[in-house]
């Protein structure tokens, strides 16, 4: 599969899906790590992609999202920004009803 191809996929696969430096248990920049608490004190389930681990990735998604820098959050199929922008949105309130939204309209019965 193509890069691109996997990376649109991943985006419309994961409703919630944050590209970045290592896990959300152990991210290896501080941007990344910033990004992990936010999402993580957002209190919803979110996927990851761990960019180092995926140099392919790395190497095309900021091409694709003409977007240069990690970490990334996309939001149904649309980037939301990075680290600055997250954390911004998160102090002012404006991202946790985001999430929350999100994680509602895809949440499975089963949950």
């Amino acid at each position: 599969m193509e890069t691109v191809e996997k990376i649109k996929q991943q985006i419309s696969e994961n409703p919630i899906i944050v590209y970045m430096k290592g896990s959300p248990k152990l991210p290896s920049c501080g941007f990344s790590s910033q990004v992990a608490q936010v999402m993580i004190n957002c209190g919803e389930q979110f996927a990851f992609v761990d960019i180092l681990q995926h140099p392919d990735i790395r190497a095309e998604l900021p091409k694709y999202a003409n977007w240069p820098t990690f970490p990334q959050l996309w939001i149904e199929g649309e980037l939301i920004g990075g680290c600055d922008i997250i954390t911004d949105m998160f102090q002012k309130g404006e991202l946790q009803p985001m999430i929350k939204a999100t994680a509602d309209k895809f949440r499975t019965e089963a949950e």
